[in-house]
């Protein structure tokens, strides 16, 4: 194991750059996001998936359970498989019934407990769980895909491997519920468990376990095996909504840690004095992948399709630049990153990722720093000049906004009675404005910094005459230790768009090739190019990997 106590590292790029929501929205997969943290430890560990339960009809429906020993504990998969009528198929979140259902089950379930998830899970938010289920979620088939695949595999084929490119994935997630929701295992259960104690790595365990489950549906349908290169590229799909948004708002100390570990993991790489022969290969070869990930990326939006078309044009400035000469001059990935912020944004993000590619060695340790056992907390006997000096040294920029302009309180966030889910509501022409969810921190902050000008004394004091602020000294306190623990943007302005915080959120999962369907959400693919359930001990090389000539 290394030693990272006296690793060099540049200065760390600054929240005020970092922490803006057009850069946010920018955001890529790295090598550091969850779904690649765990399927390298699934890979160290010599994990194999066995699948104990096939139980599925010709037509391909039933029941299948799949088993995985990870941290010295076994989870198993149960996945459910019904005739879904085509009017009934829905990606939103208020559908009642889906193609397929599953369950992340703690340790190896038995029939009963096999006939008891077979019965709740189908019905997803109205079924009865348990503590022994630690994930809940469901999905829908891409149809066109899906078919074709079973069709081609039918008639002696392999699929078109222009349609694996376009669509990517046999089936979509519509939810992915773990901490406790409806009844399945709180988070306190598994957050010490070696395997599952980082970020959302159950869920990640549901969903590339799912994957499988698919290319298994459509091989037994089909009654064929599909070639491995074309199935390693069949990820998984996911359609997320504004339900995503608030956790980034809601775990202002977790943000901080992911946005700190990836700085970090760059300011790491950046110090690099010199590159050696099989690091600027790698970069090289990189650049290609980048190049196809980016020719392979279409999506319907024009101004998301702009974007890219940007990448694309700007991606050949930037392989012009990496010259051999420049690759081996001193500290050259710093000085990449520095030349790199004159182009857009998206391309300076997608680069910021590729450099972190070959130094697992380097940075993957990191990634045991991304969890938060405590949360924000306040600290009652700071004196309140020290507050004032954080609200003027680290917020300023809360003050900054006139909310008595309609644009900048123009929405509102609530949770739907129906759903429970997160909504955005038009505060001038929506009721229920007086239902919003606190995420208004600027304006938060600016009431407390009102009462604050006059008063002496500590935050204690200062709360007991204004426990209305309590929210708001609590998250400038946060910052002194946290500098990127609030995103730097008004929440409620009618700028503000939520996709961005959901990219942002999502590429932390590892996800790539969003295709946003309006500003509220999303369609991505998860992993794909991953390493199959066979293949764990292949290198850890997926990084937007491109489906093969």
């Amino acid at each position: 194991m290394r030693d990272f106590a006296d690793i060099p590292q540049v200065a760390l790029r600054p929240p005020t750059q970092v922490m803006r929501l057009a850069r946010m929205g920018a955001s890529f997969p790295t090598r550091l996001s969850f779904l690649r943290t765990l399927l390298r430890r699934l890979g160290a560990e010599r994990a194999r998936v066995t699948r104990p339960v096939w139980s599925i009809s010709a037509e391909g429906y039933g029941h299948a359970v799949y088993t995985v020993p990870l941290g010295g504990r076994s989870y198993s998969l149960v996945a459910i498989s019904t005739d879904l009528p085509a009017d009934q198929r829905s990606d939103r979140v208020i559908a009642e019934a889906w193609d397929t259902a599953y369950v992340l089950y703690d340790g190896i379930p038995d029939d009963a407990e096999i006939k008891r998830i077979i019965a709740n899970a189908p019905l997803q938010e109205a079924g009865r769980f348990t503590e022994r289920d630690l994930v809940l979620s469901r999905a829908n088939k891409s149809v066109r895909l899906f078919n074709h695949v079973v069709e081609r595999l039918r008639g002696g084929d392999q699929p078109d491997p222009e349609m694996i490119r376009n669509i990517g994935y046999l089936m979509r997630t519509t939810a992915v519920y773990g901490n406790g929701k409806f009844g399945i295992a709180d988070r306190a259960v598994i957050e010490e468990r070696p395997g599952l104690s980082g970020p959302f790595m159950a869920e990640m365990l549901t969903v590339w376990l799912i994957r499988g489950f698919t290319h298994d549906l459509a091989e037994h349908v089909g009654g064929a095996r599909i070639d491995r290169d074309l199935k390693r590229h069949l990820g998984i799909g996911n359609a997320t909504g504004l339900g995503m948004a608030p956790f980034l708002v809601s775990h202002p100390v977790l943000l901080n840690n992911w946005v700190v570990v990836r700085e970090t993991a760059l300011a790491r790489v950046r110090a690099i004095e010199a590159l050696d022969q099989a690091q600027i290969m790698a970069l090289y070869a990189l650049l290609e992948r980048v190049a196809q990930h980016l020719a392979e990326w279409q999506v319907p939006d024009p101004i998301h399709q702009a974007r890219i078309d940007v990448m694309r044009a700007q991606w050949l400035t930037v392989a012009g630049h990496m010259t051999p000469e420049m690759l081996t001059s001193n500290r050259p990935i710093d000085a990449l990153i520095g030349w790199s912020e004159t182009l857009s944004v998206d391309t300076q993000e997608l680069l910021v990722a590729m450099v972190l590619e070959p130094f697992g060695d380097l940075i993957d340790g990191l990634t045991e720093c991304m969890v938060d056992p405590f949360g924000a907390m306040l600290d009652p006997l700071m004196p309140l000049d020290a507050l004032r000096t954080l609200l003027a040294n680290d917020a300023s920029w809360m003050l900054k906004y006139d909310f008595t302009a309609p644009p900048e309180q123009a929405q509102f966030w609530y949770v739907s009675e129906e759903k429970l889910e997160p909504r955005l509501g038009d505060r001038h022409t929506e009721a229920g404005a007086e239902l919003e969810t606190p995420l208004d921190i600027a304006r938060q902050v600016q009431a407390m910094a009102r009462d604050l000008s006059e008063t002496d004394g500590t935050v204690g004091d200062f709360l007991r005459a204004h426990p209305e602020h309590r929210c708001a000294v609590r998250r400038i306190q946060t910052l002194k230790r946290h500098p990127y623990a609030e995103i730097q943007e008004n929440l409620i302005s009618d700028k503000t768009h939520p996709i961005d915080m959901l990219r942002c959120k999502l590429s932390f999962f590892g996800a790539a090739k969003f295709d946003p369907k309006s500003t509220l959400w999303t369609r991505i693919a998860l992993v794909q190019g991953a390493p199959l359930a066979d293949e764990l001990d292949a290198p850890d090389d997926w990084w937007l990997a491109s489906l093969p000539a």
